[in-house]
C-alpha cells in the first residue's frame, strides 16, 4: 500500500499534538511550583550570625606583698621516748598501738607492791618521829616547870630540848622519805606527757624494765597538733628579705606575727596558715642556707612528721597596685601561661603573662596585662583567638 507524503506529515503532526496535549498538565504543575517557590526564596536573604555573648572582667587592683615559696618538711612539736623511771616488772599496757591519747592518760603500769610497801614504811617512820617530838616537847615543858621550883637540874631540861630538836629533824627526814616513796610509786604508772598519738609498744608485759643504766624505751608518743613546718632558704634570699626590710632586724614579737602558709604536694594553693616561730641566728656555713621554722594548727592531723610541704613566706615587700585575675581564666600551652583578652574591636586575643603569687582564688599578673584589658573569665570552651564576640562585663568569675 502506497501512502502519500502529505498523509505521513498529517499523521506525524497529529501524534505530536497528542503528546503535547498529554504533557500540558504536568508542565502547568511544574510551572505553578516554580512560581510558588521563587517568592519564598526571595524573602529569605542570608543573614550574618550574631557574635556569642562572653563574660569578661577587668583585672582587680590591690596591694599584694611579695612572697617566697620553698619546699620543706613537717616536724613534730614534741616527740618523747617513754621509759621506766623505777625498776620492776611491766604489769599492764593500757593503750592500743597508734591510739590518740590525752595528757595524763595511763599508758603503762609497773609492779607496784614494793613501792606501796616502801611508802607505808616511810609513813610509819614519820609517825614515830612525830610521836617522839610530841613526847620531847611535853618533857621540856615538865622539866622547865620543875626547874623553876628547883626540883630538877638544867641538865635535864637541856636533854629534853635536845630530844625535841632531834625529833623535829627526824620528822623532816621522814617527810622527805614519804615524798620519795610516793614519787617512786607514781613512777610505776607511765602517763602521757601531752596530747598526742602513740606509736607501737616496744616492750611486752612481763619484762623487767628500768633496771639497767641504759633504760629501754617502752614506746614513743608524738604531738601532732600543732605541728612545725621547717625549711631552709638560701643566703641570697635571706639577704633580699633583709633588704626589703631596710636592713631592720625584727624583734621576737614581730617575728611571731609573720604569717606562714603551707600545703601538701597534692593540694592546690596554700590552705593552711600559721605563724613564723623561729629563725636561726646564723647562716649554715656548710650549706649556705638559713633555717626557718613555722608553727600551724593541725587538728585533723593533715600533716604528719616527715612529709614534704610547700611553704610560702612574705618577702617583706608590698606591690601597691598589683593586677589580679581569677585563676580559672588562666590557660597553658607550649608557650606558657596565657589569658584570652577581648580587644577594642571585640576580637579575642591570646595574651601570654608572667605570674606572681596567688591570693585566694585570684592570681597576681606581674606582666603582660594592663588595667583596662577585658579578660575572658567564663565559657572558655566557646572562645578561641581571632573570634569576634560580644563582651558581657561581669564582676563574678563563677
Amino acid at each position: 500500500m502506497v501512502i502519500a507524503m502529505k498523509d505521513i506529515f498529517r499523521l506525524s503532526t497529529r501524534h505530536a499534538l497528542g503528546v503535547a496535549a498529554a504533557l500540558a498538565p504536568l508542565a502547568a504543575a511544574l510551572a505553578t511550583t516554580a512560581k510558588a517557590q521563587t517568592p519564598a526564596q526571595a524573602q529569605t536573604p542570608a543573614q550574618a550570625q550574631t557574635p556569642p555573648a562572653i563574660p569578661v572582667m577587668t583585672p582587680q587592683m590591690q596591694a599584694v606583698s611579695d612572697t617566697l615559696e620553698v619546699i620543706g618538711n613537717a616536724a613534730a612539736v614534741n616527740q618523747v621516748k617513754l621509759v621506766a623511771r623505777v625498776p620492776g616488772y611491766l604489769e599492764k599496757i593500757e593503750f592500743e598501738d597508734g591510739a590518740i591519747v590525752k595528757k595524763g592518760d595511763l599508758l603503762f603500769v609497773i609492779q607496784q607492791d614494793q613501792y606501796k610497801a616502801q611508802l607505808q614504811q616511810a609513813q610509819a617512820q614519820l609517825e614515830a618521829a612525830t610521836v617522839a617530838r610530841d613526847h620531847a616537847r611535853l618533857e621540856v615543858g615538865r622539866y622547865t616547870a620543875l626547874l623553876k621550883q628547883h626540883a630538877t637540874s638544867q641538865v635535864e631540861v637541856d636533854h629534853w630540848v635536845f630530844e625535841q630538836q632531834t625529833a623535829e629533824a627526824n620528822i623532816k627526814a621522814a617527810q622527805a622519805q614519804v615524798a620519795i616513796a610516793r614519787l617512786n610509786l607514781s613512777y610505776t604508772e607511765v602517763r602521757a606527757p601531752f596530747d598526742g598519738q602513740m606509736g607501737r609498744h616496744l616492750i611486752d608485759v612481763g619484762n623487767m624494765v628500768g633496771a639497767s643504766p641504759q633504760t629501754a624505751v617502752l614506746a614513743e608518743i608524738t604531738q601532732l597538733d600543732p605541728i612545725y613546718v621547717v625549711a631552709n632558704i638560701s643566703s641570697q634570699q635571706a639577704l633580699q628579705i633583709r633588704a626589703n626590710l631596710d636592713q631592720r632586724r625584727l624583734t621576737l614579737a614581730e617575728l611571731h606575727q609573720i604569717p606562714v602558709e603551707a600545703a601538701l604536694s597534692d593540694e592546690t594553693g596554700f590552705p593552711h596558715r600559721g605563724k613564723l616561730e623561729y629563725v636561726a641566728p646564723a647562716i649554715d656555713a656548710a650549706t649556705g642556707t638559713l633555717f626557718l621554722r613555722g608553727i600551724l594548727p593541725n587538728p585533723t592531723r593533715t600533716f604528719l612528721p616527715g612529709l614534704f610541704v610547700k611553704i610560702r613566706l612574705p618577702m617583706g615587700k608590698i606591690q601597691k597596685s598589683a593586677l589580679l585575675v581569677p585563676q580559672m581564666a588562666l590557660q597553658e600551652d607550649q608557650g606558657g601561661r596565657y589569658l584570652l583578652v577581648v580587644n577594642d574591636r571585640n576580637v579575642v586575643e591570646k595574651r601570654y603573662v608572667q605570674l606572681g603569687q596567688t591570693v585566694g582564688s585570684l592570681q597576681t599578673i606581674n606582666s603582660g596585662l594592663s588595667r583596662e584589658d577585658r579578660v575572658v573569665v567564663g565559657e572558655l570552651w566557646r572562645v578561641s583567638p581571632g573570634m569576634t564576640v560580644t563582651p558581657k562585663l561581669t564582676t563574678d568569675a563563677n
